[in-house]
């Protein structure tokens, strides 16, 4: 059965340290999860993920709907032994991807009809069948069917989708059927913090395992990404884990924690490592960037990743520059290990009374690190 055991907390909305509890294992929080939507972090073994201290990644039911198909999974004994990953595995419902599919599907009460970004298939995904779909994964936290308003967006747009997600999110708590995985809904609300704190509260009646925090990070100014935030944790239940869905820099972890966030996922510490981009204590570094030709340092003088303990600036800029594939995987266990370690030292932070001081630390080094790019 899934537990979230809350061991400290500053506050409705400041930083909290738990821990997630499941028959596969139990994981610190606040966490960050690897982004493998096709179940796989990409260039990284499942070995790779346990060697740098992941815990809990997340995969996506949309496209594994699509490709290569739930039954077929389910078939070879569910999503963990399909991707030979023992962790924990939280699945997004999808909302946010066909949310981006906008010019091919419909939304009504019932649900979404949309074209596959594949072939150009018609599909229809209810609440219901999107938590049976989960459930056939066998996966360990679940995520209700949303809709996910973009911005800027109207506010009788933005408050539509609210109540949309809403009926959805009681919808798929009546269709839960295996009390092994927890379930969380969706909390929108778009820009307007009354809004926010209305749906938190009325999700929060519903009673569900954790809460995630969705419709952030679509391109709306930081501060005002901040400040939704704010207007909505105090609303949560202080023994429920809180996600923070597709988020972020390094930056918005940070702050993301300060403001009481249990949970983070996001593609960028992997599809920027693709891009040559690597994230360090000082700032982030362009590979690519003639300055690092030379340089027999490593990316983080201050990293303990396997890259970093190996590797220097110079032989990275070579291989990306050469498109050699070691370039991207080196990159990733760079990044992802960074993050991590990100994560576990804001936990010893909390543990030790000193977030505040931590976070004035982190902001300090990039300043006193400069621009590293080259």
């Amino acid at each position: 059965m899934f537990d979230f055991h809350l061991i400290k907390a500053t506050g409705p909305a400041g930083p909290r340290l738990g821990e997630i509890r499941t028959p596969r294992g139990v994981v610190p929080t606040p966490v960050f999860m690897p982004v493998g939507t096709y179940a796989t972090v990409k260039t990284l073994t499942p070995e790779d993920l346990r060697d740098i201290g992941a815990g809990l990644i997340l995969s996506n039911t949309y496209h594994l709907y699509l490709r290569p198909g739930v039954p077929a999974i389910a078939a070879l004994g569910g999503l963990h032994r399909f991707m030979h990953w023992d962790g924990l595995i939280l699945t997004d419902s999808g909302g946010f991807q066909i949310f981006s599919l906008a010019p091919f599907r419909t939304i009504t009460d019932a649900g979404v009809t949309f074209r596959s970004h594949l072939d150009g298939s018609s599909h229809f995904l209810d609440p219901e069948t999107v938590v049976g779909l989960q459930e056939d994964l066998g996966v360990d936290i679940m995520i209700c069917l949303d809709e996910c308003p973009g911005y800027p967006a109207p506010e009788a747009e933005v408050r539509g989708a609210a109540a949309l997600t809403l009926k959805w999110a009681a919808r798929s708590r009546a269709a839960r059927t295996s009390p092994d995985a927890a379930l969380f809904p969706v909390v929108q609300g778009g820009m307007f913090p009354e809004l926010r704190r209305e749906q938190a509260q009325a999700m929060r009646e519903l009673n569900f395992d954790g809460y995630a925090i969705g419709g952030l990070s679509v391109g709306e100014p930081k501060e005002l990404m901040f400040a939704m935030l704010e207007a909505t944790t105090p609303e949560l239940p202080e023994d429920k884990p809180r996600y923070l869905m597709g988020v972020g820099t390094p930056e918005d972890l940070v702050e993301g924690v300060a403001r009481g966030v249990d949970m983070f996922d996001c593609v960028m510490p992997t599809r920027n490592a693709r891009n040559g981009m690597a994230f360090t204590s000082t700032g982030r570094v362009v590979i690519k960037n003639a300055v690092h030709g030379a340089d027999p340092g490593p990316l983080d003088a201050a990293c303990g990743c396997y890259t970093c303990r190996h590797y220097s600036r110079a032989y990275l800029r070579h291989l990306y520059m050469a498109r050699e594939i070691l370039a991207y995987r080196l990159l990733t266990l760079h990044n992802l290990y960074y993050y991590l370690q990100l994560m576990d030292n804001m936990r010893q932070a909390i543990v030790q009374d000193r977030f505040a001081a931590f976070r004035r630390e982190f902001y300090q080094n990039r300043c006193e690190g400069g621009s590293t790019s080259g």
